[in-house]
């Protein structure tokens, strides 16, 4: 009789085997994973009062937002998100703290043995392992960020969520979820369930449309930003009206977006039955909220040594077209000194619709590779897509090198964003703390 393994103590190992269980990354269905919940006894019904966030921008920002807010207001809270920017551990907080090995270790075990080798994607059976752990540890609140989409995504088994929010939908994922935005809004309102409230965020008249008749269909009472709750600038900060209004300082979180951002969590929380906000607690959430590699300035690390007197490092990880308009609303107010970027691109994404919005406020782009992603653009493609919009751009070995450049060729100076991806941003977060 062979011995019994000890359950692994690491997860990247069980991890690594996950990755193999299905030949499809992305593959979106409910099917397989209602069949492994059901072998792990239906965790996703033993979850406290869940947040289900989906749209195409903005919904890791309102995540953090929720959880501090919440956290301010002395809850504990589960959180799901994705991708993680250097650690998986990062997707999955319970009760406010990001899993450890152990107990993440031990919940992956779980979800691979009730599996027993049937095909799953990787984002399914951590998601179910996820589930485990919010199951079986007491907290307030849920808040499950959407993976991609929303109608198959494998956080919509969840069949009464408190609240569902939709955040701006826009174009991306085109393979996937179709190539209007009309169908993509179809597939993001498909996480609107039968007389539970929705909060919308801004959206083009088109995705509003496909929004208000799912809603309509299922009797879900909607909150729409502009009509039923709205954010505006303060003289402190910004005023947020809704069920009710509140006067507060700016949240953490820079960037003109995130005041939408934040008044959507807000408005989440107005309709999360049996909670009350309290302002002076809405005010110290907005001023803890994290949320990494989102306009974030960067303070330590080698590239940040590299730095001459004065300058500065940002990072941001938005990619597509909608996080690029709103990037650029605040480079428009960037304008004491030269912009540099350090750019990198999935191939898949749309190169042009996301540089258009940023040119008119960048003296000049280095192009570089993300290490280890075969579906990197390459940097001489990156720099070619920059000039194709105007920008000055070469292409670069990898980010040191690139701000080498830009800090030789530099008259004073200068304020350097990388950009473009995740990926990307995981990558120089790895590198530099």
């Amino acid at each position: 009789m062979a011995p019994i393994q000890a359950p692994e103590a690491a997860p990247e190992p069980i991890l690594a085997r996950l990755v193999g269980l299905h030949p499809k990354l992305i593959d979106l269905s409910l099917g397989r994973i209602l069949r492994l919940l059901a072998a792990l006894g239906h965790p996703e019904r033993r979850l406290p009062p869940v947040i289900h966030v989906a749209g195409t921008n903005g919904k890791g920002s309102v995540a953090a937002f929720l959880r501090a807010i919440l956290e301010a207001h002395g809850k504990r809270v589960h959180v799901y998100t994705s991708p993680h920017l250097v650690r998986f551990n990062e997707r999955i907080r319970v009760a406010g703290g990001i899993i450890d090995d152990a107990a993440l270790a031990a919940a992956l075990t779980r979800a691979e043995r009730a599996n027993a080798g049937e095909a799953i994607t990787f984002f399914e059976i951590t998601t179910a392992a996820a589930f485990l752990l919010f199951a079986e540890t007491p907290a307030d609140v849920a808040v499950l960020e959407v993976g991609l989409g929303g109608r198959l995504d494998a956080t919509n088994v969840v069949e009464r969520p408190a609240v569902t929010a939709i955040t701006p939908v826009s174009i991306d994922h085109t393979d996937f979820l179709g190539a209007t935005l009309e169908e993509i809004a179809g597939e993001k309102s498909g996480i609107l369930k039968p007389a539970t409230p929705a909060v919308i965020a801004a959206q083009e008249e088109a995705a509003e449309q496909v929004i208000a008749a799912r809603a309509m269909l299922l009797s879900a009472p909607l909150f729409r930003y502009g009509r039923e709750w709205q954010v505006e600038p303060a003289a402190t900060g910004f005023r947020y009206s809704g069920g009710c209004t509140l006067e507060l300082p700016p949240p953490a979180l820079p960037g003109a977006h995130q005041f939408g951002n934040a008044g959507q969590a807000i408005a989440c929380l107005e309709h999360l039955p049996g909670f009350a906000l309290d302002a002076r607690a809405v005010a110290r959430g907005l001023a803890a909220v994290e949320w990494p590699a989102r306009l974030q300035r960067l303070t330590r690390g080698p590239l940040v040594k590299a730095l001459p007197s004065g300058w500065e490092l940002w990072l941001d990880g938005g990619h597509n077209p909608g996080a690029a308009q709103a990037l650029a609303r605040h480079l428009a107010r960037w304008g004491d000194r030269p912009l540099h970027l350090i750019y990198g691109m999935l191939a898949s994404k749309d190169a042009a619709g996301y540089l258009a919005p940023l040119a008119p406020y960048v003296a000049g782009l280095e192009g570089v590779t993300i290490p280890g992603e075969a579906n990197a653009m390459s940097a001489d493609a990156a720099a070619a897509a920059a000039r194709a919009a105007g920008i000055d751009a070469a292409p670069a070995a990898g980010p040191l090198a690139a701000l080498t450049r830009i800090i030789a060729d530099a008259d004073g100076p200068a304020r350097v964003l990388i950009c473009g991806s995740l990926y990307l941003a995981g990558q120089v977060l790895r590198d530099n703390g």
